[in-house]
């Protein structure tokens, strides 16, 4: 078993080389104040560790009475140790309003949560009539390019998280020679405790959060397995251990397992800001302890689709992990995951959507897909799609 393949991406060694000098009070800021971004902020006033987190949005008022609550509960709890600061009246789309609040505070790690159609989960329109997410990718990388772009303006060394769509976003800003994230988080992350919860019942063991799950795929199956509790007959790249020994489960068994009751309001969203804080946690103790910490990220250092990632304290690196799965075994799966969601290839600044996608989007809403879309035409596309599909879409709903 191989050791994994290092990667230093936009020179991740110099981000947590900077991050260990500033260890005792990192900076996080969130990008986006909506429900991903204020369960983040709890989490994070409630970890008990020392943070200023600044949160970036439009609103201020909101974002106050947001704040507020998330600190005033932290306290009671006795875990708030933190200082919070609101900086309200920016505009995504201005690329310098970014690089000035992203210079000023010279944050450790930046997240992103916020959405160009604010308020909408995209695939309460998506998946019943086209059965895929990929449409939806225009609209999910276009905040996050002039984030990133203000962070290349900025020349700050902030470990980026993107929560949107990361399995084909990063890879779309990376082939287009720009800024890019390092990491993803989302459905992945919320798939690995079902899995493990799913192990232990089958097994018997109590200490079910000791089971170590290797898994490899992209957003279709994350999103499949969840709702529905199967691959489609896919075979998905998935390894599960016990104290040193694999269990030998059935892969099917185990996925139908993973269908279990979820809301489908906001509160889905405590998942994406346990993913956030789940890899802030795991580099912080990785570079605080000098030690190996694991966690999954779609997206990681620009690669489609999902895969486990190495944070090494000791070596001041992160790679992703080919310990059980190797990389060409990984990229295979995770393209025929994604494009079972709709993307066909991200390659050369360009996201193309699969034959089958645009034939479902005609089928159901009558709209007309872009075969291909340039990272030129990225704000145009996603306009189109805001115009001809979400805006009637939620008026045929009031």
């Amino acid at each position: 078993m191989g050791k994994g393949r290092v990667e230093s991406m936009e020179c991740l060694e110099m981000k947590l080389d900077f991050l260990r000098e500033r260890i005792e009070r990192p900076v996080v800021m969130i990008l986006g104040l909506g429900s991903v971004g204020t369960y983040l902020l709890d989490y994070l006033l409630g970890s008990g560790e020392c943070f200023q987190v600044v949160v970036v949005g439009r609103s201020l008022e909101k974002m106050e009475k947001d704040v507020n609550i998330v600190r005033v509960g932290a306290l009671i709890r006795g875990k708030n140790r933190s200082e919070v600061l609101i900086e309200s009246n920016v505009d995504f789309n201005n690329v310098g309003q970014l690089e000035q609040v992203i210079k000023r505070y010279k944050p450790d790690f930046i997240v992103n949560t916020s959405r160009a159609y604010s308020g909408l989960k995209y695939g309460s329109i998506s998946w019943n009539a086209v059965r895929a997410y990929g449409i939806w990718a225009p609209l999910a990388v276009k905040y996050i390019r002039n984030i990133m772009e203000a962070c290349k303006l900025a020349d700050i060394d902030a470990i980026v998280i993107n929560t949107s769509y990361s399995d084909a976003v990063i890879p779309w800003l990376k082939s287009a020679g720009k800024p890019y994230p390092v990491f993803g988080s989302g459905n992945m992350n919320h798939l690995i405790p079902r899995i493990q919860f799913a192990a232990a019942r089958r097994e018997g063991i109590k200490d079910y959060w000791n089971i170590d799950v290797m898994f490899a795929t992209a957003h279709f199956h994350d999103v499949l397995i969840s709702k529905e509790g199967h691959t489609e007959g896919v075979r998905q790249l998935l390894r599960i251990f016990y104290q040193g020994r694999e269990l030998l489960l059935d892969q099917d068994e185990i996925f139908k397992d993973c269908k279990i009751p979820m809301p489908t309001d906001a509160k889905r969203n405590m998942m994406n800001a346990s993913s956030n804080f789940a890899m802030i946690h795991s580099i912080l103790e990785a570079v605080r302890e000098k030690k190996t910490t694991r966690f999954f990220s779609p997206g990681a250092f620009g690669e489609i689709g999902g895969y486990p990632v190495i944070a090494d304290g000791e070596k001041q690196m992160a790679y992703i992990d080919e310990s059980i799965f190797s990389m060409e075994e990984m990229r295979k799966a995770n393209r025929e995951s994604i494009a079972l969601d709709g993307v066909e290839d991200v390659a050369e600044g360009t996201l193309v959507y699969t034959d089958a996608l645009l034939e479902k989007v005609k089928k159901a809403f009558d709209v007309d897909l872009p075969k291909a879309v340039p990272y030129e035409k990225i704000d145009e596309t996603a306009e189109m799609i805001i115009e001809t599909i979400v805006i009637p879409q939620l008026r045929l709903r009031a």
